[in-house]
């Protein structure tokens, strides 16, 4: 028979507020609160301490401060190079995958948990939670929130404010609540950078 802490990662209902779950989250939180208190020159420090925080990450990652986590990052599988901006909440009661390059703008939100929608359960304190897998060289804009259970492609934007309910297939920008395809990244991406601006970059 499996324990509480094994649920968190299949997907069966289980109580959050289990003594061996409790114990385990918030030694983890202990630890993110000392990340959070990290001075701005402190830049070697804070990559020390996401590789001991995080289940996975790779080398030239930055997230800046605060970092909100259930888990203080335990459940989570960065890439390299991936980019966090302020304010950013990984609900990771159980697995979050992001991929290389992928950049996360301020106030983005990542869930793994839900709650059943029998009041009579949720009455008792129960949940659930589903992994969450974000690919390579994406751009989730400011206050996206991603739910439960998505998975979404490689070289995806989602615009800033969208709610991503469902997977996302690679190279599109999508945007909305709930978060639909805008369009694919085409030929014009190639042109234009930002409305009318032509790519003019630097070497």
């Amino acid at each position: 028979m499996s324990t509480m802490k094994d649920r968190l990662h299949t997907g069966e209902i289980y109580f959050p507020n289990d003594s061996e779950i409790m114990e385990d989250q918030l030694r983890r939180l202990e630890r993110l609160y000392d990340f959070n208190q990290t001075r701005p020159l402190e830049q070697e420090k804070r990559q020390a301490m996401l590789k001991e925080m995080f289940a996975e990450i790779g080398e030239g990652c930055y997230i800046e401060p605060p970092l909100h986590s259930n888990f203080g990052g335990g459940h989570v599988h960065f890439g390299k190079y991936v980019y966090a901006n302020f304010s950013l909440t990984l609900v990771d009661d159980t697995h979050i995958y992001i991929g290389d390059y992928t950049m996360l703008g301020p106030n983005v939100t990542i869930a793994t948990a839900g709650h059943p929608i029998l009041p009579e359960l949720r009455e008792r304190g129960l949940q659930f939670n589903m992994p969450v897998r974000i690919g390579r060289n994406c751009w989730l804009g400011a206050g996206a929130i991603v739910m439960p259970g998505v998975t979404i492609g490689d070289n995806v934007v989602v615009g800033a404010g969208s709610v991503v309910t469902r997977d996302l297939p690679s190279d599109v920008v999508a945007v909305g609540n709930p978060c639909r395809v805008l369009r694919p990244v085409g030929e014009r991406d190639r042109v234009y950078y930002f409305k009318d601006r032509k790519i003019d970059a630097p070497d």
